[in-house]
């Protein structure tokens, strides 16, 4: 397995999640967890890449529709795939405006998909928690919002704070910055992308965390009463902690 995440020509926005410091001071460990934009583009160099990262297990959060429209992850010896879709309405549903602000607009989306998607995000948190299915990359379009509350919900368990859990998640504006470059350079006559598609200002994600925290007690016990069992906590830190 290689030391450092490479550089994709056709992912947008994967990274390794390990490396913030976490319960006791623990760090979560590098090359366990990865997230990414959709990775059914890979071809060419990036597969051997890929492959060489020993990814086991990816975990796909799209829409039926979407991996029907674009794809999945190419095939891969040994590799587990599990498509979990949470629960969520479209976006376009919910009015976006400047005056609403991109931040207080996410969080609420965030809180829709923890709302309605609890039992996918459970059953994704799950897979992570197997020590047996790491490395795993989880994904979904563009890497940022189902992919984020996924990773932030994991990385809050793991004791990481709040604000080192929106740093990593803010830095997919780097990734968007990518994605739209390729769609302007390979379909011109695209449909502008919707503002808050790539938008990923830390506050939201800071808003979410803190809003679920007051709603629930905290994070974990949002988990526990969708249905987590506290077993897959333990062995989630268990691994995923150095």
């Amino acid at each position: 397995m290689t030391t450092s995440t490479p550089a994709f020509a056709t992912l947008f926005n994967f990274r390794d999640v390990g490396g913030r410091p976490g319960l006791d001071g623990r760090l979560v460990q590098r090359q366990r967890l990865y997230r990414s934009d959709s990775p059914h583009r890979i071809h060419g160099d990036d597969r051997e890449a890929f492959a060489a990262l020993g990814i086991r297990t990816v975990i796909d959060l799209r829409r039926p529709s979407e991996v029907r429209r674009d794809g999945r992850v190419p095939a891969y010896d040994g590799l587990a795939y599990h498509h979990i879709h949470p629960e969520h309405a479209f976006w376009e549903e919910s009015a976006y405006s400047e005056e609403l602000g991109m931040a207080r607009y996410l969080a609420d989306r965030y809180h829709d998909l923890a709302s309605t998607g609890s039992a996918g995000l459970v059953a994704a948190i799950e897979v992570i928690a197997d020590v047996q299915a790491a490395p795993v990359l989880v994904h979904c379009v563009a890497g940022k919002d189902r992919t984020g509350v996924v990773c932030a919900l994991t990385l809050s368990v793991l004791g990481v704070a709040d604000e080192d859990i929106a740093e990593d998640y803010a830095r997919t504006i780097e990734g968007s910055a990518r994605f739209s470059e390729w769609i302007a350079s390979t379909l011109p006559a695209a449909t502008p992308v919707f503002a808050p598609f790539l938008g990923c200002p830390a506050e939201a994600m800071s808003l979410f965390l803190g809003e679920l925290r007051g709603r629930h007690g905290s994070v974990e016990r949002y988990l526990l009463d969708a249905g987590l069992d506290p077993a897959r906590i333990d062995a989630l830190r268990a691994h995923l902690l150095s």
